[in-house]
């Protein structure tokens, strides 16, 4: 609803009076709409007691207003006293039953007793009595909603927009519902006929970027990103997708100038820094990426992202000694992090230090690190150190969560040769040759005293000869 300068001015004017009285303790006059006012301001902004404050002198004033005792309905629902908000709604239909806001409200309660087919049969009359349709519509919308119905949610926000078309809100239900129900591409054809007839929304444009960005439409979103931005400059979210879509499209220069227009915009993210970091290096600027990595990281030391930008950078460098030393640092800030964890290992396996190797992958799976390769240079490690014994362990243990590793199967039908359990050998390595006959060199050249071994190249031979790979 739009309100004038001089309606505001009128409204702030009844509050400061209002305030004021308070703090003088005369009892002032007030109309019985500049009361519905003054309550429902201090119940928007929590300030319950002060509204309970207002709503009494109301009544007092104005004990015959309809308005005021809705008013005192909201209030009861606030306050979780449905059954007397029902109540005094019974009172008020009997003397108006043609007033909309009764079903508005006994909707209210409705939704609040998980009844919303019954509330949107209340809102449904509403909409028959009122004339203030867009708040219906979305009040219904909300309802289907709650029932998951989202193909009628869907339908109502859209009538709200088509009584209102700046109901921001209701835009935004719209594209949640298309998205929820799956229909990106319909979504798309919806936004791109609300703004031929509204062209100067910011938020259509940008909520049509972001499903083409979705759709890896990048073209299309980046044009989308760049008329809201034109028409909204400040517009902080635009400028952020408008910069990661300039990345998809290999645009690096482009996209540090829009995370940059981020971080003049609002204090500065180490999101935004991170990513400018990351396209400083594809432009082949280290010194530049490296200050950005530095910047991520004094911003938030909390966020992984940075630390592991860092440690890849050098890694990347093959400068193991100066990503390990980033890489303690992160360490000493959550020695909790599996990714951690996992390039420490990496590092150190490099350095062929395989004992740190070692502690590295089994911190990384003990913190949660869930994948395979993990558990793999974690045995691979035991190998490094002749400890046949725990890597059996380590893949005995493995097999829990990978039933079916071709790898892990040939890893133990390898030590079990290794260790002269022939039977045990055998039995794994018909498993391995089962899963993946085709990997079966795994074992030359993890075990290649084992591989020399008769039975193995018997077995291995045997297998060559069926043609069952």
């Amino acid at each position: 609803m739009y309100i004038s300068d001089e309606d505001e001015d009128d409204y702030n004017l009844s509050l400061s009076k209002f305030e004021s009285m308070l703090k003088t303790n005369k009892v002032l006059f007030f109309d019985s709409e500049e009361f519905e006012e003054i309550i429902l301001h201090y119940l928007d902004i929590g300030k319950a007691n002060l509204a309970k404050k207002a709503l009494k002198l109301a009544l007092d004033q104005h004990p015959n207003s309809t308005g005021l005792k809705l008013v005192q309905v909201e209030m009861f629902i606030y306050d979780e006293k449905l059954d007397l908000a029902e109540k005094l709604l019974n009172e008020l239909h009997a003397l108006e039953p043609q007033n909309e806001e009764i079903y508005i409200q006994r909707a209210t309660i409705y939704s609040k007793k998980d009844q919303h087919e019954k509330a949107v049969n209340c809102l449904k009359t509403a909409l028959e009595l009122t004339d203030d349709k867009p708040d219906v519509y979305n009040l219904l919308g909300m309802e289907y909603l709650f029932m998951d119905n989202l193909e009628d949610a869907k339908i109502n926000f859209m009538k709200c927009l088509e009584e209102d078309y700046e109901d921001q809100a209701a835009l935004y239900n719209v594209v949640y519902c298309f998205e929820f129900l799956d229909q990106n591409e319909a979504a798309i054809a919806y936004l791109d006929k609300y703004i031929d007839e509204n062209p100067y929304s910011e938020i259509a444009w940008h909520q049509s970027g972001r499903l083409n960005y979705g759709l890896k439409k990048y073209p299309e979103a980046l044009r989308a990103f760049e008329y809201a931005t034109l028409i909204d400059d400040s517009f902080l979210g635009a400028f952020m997708e408008k910069a990661k879509t300039l990345e998809r499209l290999k645009r690096p220069e482009e996209a540090i100038l829009a995370y940059q227009k981020t971080i003049d915009l609002e204090d500065p993210t180490s999101y935004a820094y991170l990513r400018i970091g990351k396209c400083y290096e594809r432009l082949g600027n280290k010194s530049k990426a490296i200050e950005y990595y530095n910047k991520t990281v004094h911003e938030d030391p909390l966020l992984d992202k940075g630390w592991i930008a860092i440690t890849d950078f050098y890694l990347r460098q093959r400068n193991f000694q100066k990503a390990l030393q980033f890489l303690n640092k992160a360490l000493s800030i959550d020695n909790e992090n599996s990714r951690y964890w996992k390039r420490y290992a990496s590092i150190n396996k490099e350095l062929k230090f395989y004992e740190e190797a070692e502690l590295g992958y089994r911190k990384a799976v003990e913190f949660g690190d869930a994948e395979l390769d993990t558990w793999l240079f974690w045995v691979d490690s035991f190998l490094s150190m002749g400890e046949f014994s725990s890597a059996v362990a380590t893949l005995l243990q493995a097999t829990a969560f990978f039933p079916e590793s071709f790898e892990i199967e040939y890893r133990l039908a390898g030590l079990y040769f290794t260790l002269k359990e022939d039977k045990k050998g055998k039995f794994h390595i018909s498993n391995a040759l089962r899963l993946n006959g085709k990997h079966y060199q795994l074992v030359e050249s993890l075990f290649p005293e084992a591989w020399k071994r008769r039975m193995v190249q018997n077995i291995i031979k045997k297998h060559l000869e069926s043609g069952k790979f």
